[in-house]
C-alpha cells in the first residue's frame, strides 16, 4: 500500500509499525541507536542522527516514502518543513510539518495554545541562568521548570517560591536532559491539579474528528508511570476539552491521532502539552479499546474510515522501569504477574537499560491490581 518511514523506533513506534503492517504497509524504521523496539518488527532499518540536517535529508530522499512519520522529538523539523514543501516529491509529513515544528517545542506550542485562547499556566521562558533566577523570583509562587525540548519528563524539576539553591540546580538539571541543541527553559507556575488526563484525539480526512475515552494519568518525577481508562467520568468537562483538543489540532491540522493532555482543576480544564502522534499514557488502549490508539493512528494517516471506538473493557496500566545501566538485562516475575486475573505484560524487546528507562508495561483490569502484578517484578543487570 503505503511506504512508511518512521523518525523514532521505540515501544510506541514498535505498536505502530505492528498496526501499518497489518494494513499492507511497508516500514522503514530509524533511530540513533540499533535493534530499537520498532526495528525489531519493521521491513528496513535505518540508524542515524535525525538532528542533522543533511542525515535526515538524505535518508527521506533515498528512502523516499509516501508518509514520514516523526515519534520521537529529537527530530531537525526544520528539514521536514522544507521537504513538506517540496510539492514534486509528492510526500507526506504527518500529521504536518508545522503540527511537529511547533509541537516539538514547548515554547512554540504553548505559545499557539495562547494564542488561540486556550487557558493555560502563567509561564516564561529563559535562556541562560540568570533570567530564570529572575522569573523564579518574579513569579513568586511554586513553579515547575522543563526544557522546551524534551520527552517523557526528562529535565524537569519543581522549585519552592524563594529557593535560589534548587532554581540553579533546576536550570542545569534541564540543560543537561534537553533534546535537540537549544538551551532554553520554560517556567510555568505549577498547578495543584485535581488530576491530569490525556485526550487521545483522532483528525480524518473524509470525516469528523473522533475521540477515544479519556485515558487518566500518574506522573512521577515528570515521567508517566500509571494510567487509567474507564474507571472515571468527567461529566461535562469531557466535552469542554474535546472541544478545546479540537480547537488546537484543526489549527495545526493534518491527519492523525494527536495526545492532547490536559490538567483538571476545581472544574477547569487547562491546556498543558500536545504531542502529534500515539501518547505514552495511550498505551494503555493495547488492553481496553477494539482500536488502539495505534490502529487509530494507522487508519487516520492512511484515509481509512474509522466507524466505532469501542472500549471492551476498563483498565489500568503500570509501567516497568530500569533503576541501573546495563548492556544485558533480564526482566523476572513475569509468570507470578499474569497469574492474577486479567493481567498482561508486555516487553519493550529494548537492548540496554538505563536508570528510569521504560522496558516494559503491565496491564491489568485496575491500578490496585497493576500495582499489585508491578510488584512481582524485578530486574536483574
Amino acid at each position: 500500500m503505503k511506504k512508511v518511514m518512521l523518525l523514532g523506533s521505540g515501544e510506541l513506534g514498535r505498536e505502530l509499525a505492528i498496526s501499518l503492517k497489518r494494513l499492507g504497509c511497508t516500514v522503514i524504521a530509524c533511530d540513533r541507536y540499533e535493534n530499537a523496539p520498532a526495528m525489531q518488527v519493521a521491513d528496513k532499518a535505518l540508524i542515524f542522527n535525525m538532528l542533522n540536517d543533511a542525515q535526515l535529508r538524505g535518508h527521506i530522499k533515498s528512502v523516499d516514502p509516501d508518509l514520514v512519520v516523526p515519534e520521537i522529538e529529537a527530530i531537525n523539523t526544520a528539514v521536514l518543513l522544507d521537504m513538506e514543501a517540496d510539492e514534486a516529491a509528492n510526500r507526506t509529513i504527518v500529521p504536518s510539518a508545522r503540527a511537529v515544528d511547533l509541537t516539538m517545542n514547548r515554547d512554540r506550542i504553548r505559545d499557539r495554545a495562547a494564542e488561540i485562547g486556550l487557558p493555560t499556566a502563567t509561564y516564561d521562558y529563559a535562556e541562560n541562568l540568570e533570567k530564570m533566577l529572575a522569573l523564579c523570583e518574579d513569579m513568586g509562587c511554586k513553579v515547575v521548570v522543563k526544557p522546551v525540548m524534551s520527552s517523557s519528563g526528562k529535565g524537569q524539576s519543581i522549585v519552592e517560591p524563594g529557593d535560589a539553591r534548587a532554581a540553579q540546580q533546576a536550570w542545569h538539571h534541564a540543560v543537561e536532559n534537553m533534546r535537540g541543541d537549544r538551551p532554553k527553559v520554560i517556567v510555568e507556575e505549577f498547578i495543584d491539579f485535581d488530576y491530569e488526563i490525556t485526550l487521545l484525539t483522532i483528525r480524518q480526512k473524509n470525516a469528523d474528528t473522533v475521540y477515544c475515552p479519556v485515558v487518566q494519568h500518574q506522573q512521577f518525577d515528570g515521567d508517566f508511570k500509571i494510567s487509567e481508562q474507564g474507571h472515571f467520568d468527567m461529566g461535562a468537562l469531557e466535552k469542554k476539552a474535546q472541544n478545546m483538543a479540537k480547537l488546537i489540532t484543526d489549527d495545526l491540522g493534518g491527519y492523525g491521532l494527536y495526545g492532547v493532555e490536559f490538567f483538571i482543576r476545581n472544574g477547569e480544564v487547562i491546556f498543558s502539552e500536545l504531542s502529534p502522534r500515539p501518547h505514552d499514557t495511550g498505551l494503555l488502549t493495547l488492553y481496553t479499546q477494539n482500536l488502539s490508539e495505534f490502529d487509530l493512528h494507522a487508519r487516520a494517516i492512511l484515509h481509512l474510515p474509522i466507524t466505532d471506538i469501542v472500549t471492551l473493557r476498563p483498565g489500568a496500566c503500570h509501567t516497568i522501569n530500569a533503576d541501573s545501566y546495563s548492556d544485558t538485562y533480564t526482566v523476572n516475575g513475569i509468570s507470578e504477574a499474569e497469574a492474577e486475573v486479567g493481567v498482561e505484560t508486555m516487553l519493550f524487546g529494548k537492548p540496554d537499560a538505563y536508570p528510569n528507562r521504560r522496558l516494559g508495561i503491565i496491564f491489568a483490569p485496575d491500578i490496585s491490581s497493576a500495582k499489585e502484578a508491578h510488584e512481582k517484578i524485578s530486574i536483574t543487570y
